[in-house]
């Protein structure tokens, strides 16, 4: 379980994250919600230590996470995957090479091991044949499910994921929601996945949090999301003209 625990951050005069609270349950997708700007990136980006905070506990598994030293947090990133919004694969390395980047980061395993791992990894998201093409021979689709592939390589415990329908057409977007669905179910991943697409939220998530000015204002299940009562998740919810098709009467 991921606990993060009266967490707070400030940029400069702006307090982007305001006492947020909120478990992530394990071997599940819990979906981070909200608006642009509401501070959920910047919630995902402390948890795996792209941003340091204010003040408030992230503990993976009850370790406090703040509290380890730099030898010591290397042992917990060696467990996390992270999928980043734009893909960010290396346009100068093949996809395999990418694939095994965490690899050579993290392990001592020989290169015929690393490219084992790689070529399991790739074809578990759909990519076989794809080893030795480069990102920009890819569709937009492909460069995210290669990415998935480098995120699960070290067989990671928690898996993090930003936006991973972005810039995606909707029918890429639902097999990357049913993969990323897929591996956490299989693989026992503690999923925490950031996004705004309410099809994704109703589609593949167990747990939702609403981020809404820097803050936690709701937590719940995707079954109690349409009639939550919350008037500014409701508002966020019924702001689409999807989610408009299928507003309570009583909303």
């Amino acid at each position: 379980m991921i606990e993060v625990k009266n967490i707070n951050k400030t940029f400069q005069d702006n307090q982007v994250l305001k006492d947020v609270s909120v478990n992530f349950m394990p071997g599940k997708v819990n979906m981070v919600i909200g608006k642009s700007g509401s501070g959920k990136t910047v919630l995902l980006k402390s948890l795996v230590g792209l941003h340091d905070i204010d003040s408030g506990e992230i503990l993976f598994d009850n370790v406090d996470f703040i509290k380890l030293k730099q030898k010591q947090k290397i042992n917990i990133r060696k467990e996390v995957g992270m999928l980043f919004q734009g893909s960010a694969l290396f346009d100068s390395a093949t996809i395999e090479e990418n694939v095994m980047f965490p690899l050579d980061l993290f392990t001592n395993q020989t290169y015929s091991e690393k490219y084992e791992r790689a070529k399991f990894c790739l074809e578990r998201v759909g990519l076989e044949g794809s080893n030795k093409k480069f990102p920009s021979e890819l569709s937009g689709g492909m460069q995210k499910r290669a990415a998935i592939a480098r995120a699960i390589a070290l067989n990671p415990k928690y898996l993090f994921c930003d936006e991973p329908n972005s810039g995606l057409d909707p029918q890429t977007a639902i097999l990357i929601d049913g993969l990323i669905r897929e591996i956490t179910y299989e693989y026992g991943i503690t999923t925490v996945v950031n996004s705004h697409d309410m099809n994704s939220a109703l589609a593949i998530s167990d747990s939702i949090v609403f981020i809404y000015k820097g803050k936690s204002w709701w937590h719940g299940t995707r079954d109690k999301l349409l009639a939550s009562g919350n008037k500014e998740l409701d508002d966020f919810l019924y702001s689409s003209e999807i989610m408009q098709r299928i507003k309570p009467k009583n909303t």
